[in-house]
């Protein structure tokens, strides 16, 4: 999913505390979310959690 689609679709069900990482491990920052594809999250997806527990989504640059 392009992450900034991922983080609309958590804020929508009211989840805020995003933090986002490189899934590639070079630290890069997220600056354009579209250029992003979200590849995992520390909660599984549809897991019911308190709306002040933070999520760490992972990413990877699309075509880089």
């Amino acid at each position: 999913m392009i992450h900034q689609t991922a983080q609309d679709t958590m804020q929508e069900a009211g989840l805020f505390f995003l933090t986002e990482e490189d899934a590639s491990g070079q630290g890069r920052l997220l600056v354009n979310d579209r250029n992003w594809k979200t590849t995992a999250q520390n909660v599984a997806p549809g897991t019911v959690v308190d709306c002040g527990t933070k999520i760490l989504l992972t990413a990877q640059k699309i075509d880089g």
